[in-house]
């Protein structure tokens, strides 16, 4: 794949993941523990498969091919890390509320 094409799979994949996270946070306010856990799960396999393509962009450039670098790619790295921050910070936040109830 081009690079363009890597930068919009890990824009689309982990802005995904982000939407999961987000919607199991709100089911977990509401208390429905079992539906968070499943929307975290299907986070986890997006931000999975963003990060797969991160790594594609890692292994070519380690075999020599140097990858094109443009705003586009710069924006998908900020996307899957501050998805993956968001991930990390709601685990944590469901983990409070299951204590909580």
């Amino acid at each position: 794949m081009n690079t363009e094409t890597i930068a919009m799979t890990i824009i689309a994949f982990s802005g995904d993941a982000r939407t999961k996270a987000f919607n199991a946070l709100q089911e977990a306010k509401k208390g429905n523990f079992e539906e968070a856990d499943r929307l975290m799960a299907e986070a986890d396999e997006n931000a999975l498969k963003a990060h797969n393509s991160q790594t594609e962009l890692l292994v070519s450039e380690a075999n020599g091919e140097n990858p094109e670098i443009n705003v586009l790619l710069i924006h998908s790295q900020d996307h899957l890390m501050t998805s993956m921050l968001a991930q990390d910070l709601i685990k944590e936040m469901i983990d409070m509320l299951k204590k909580m109830n």
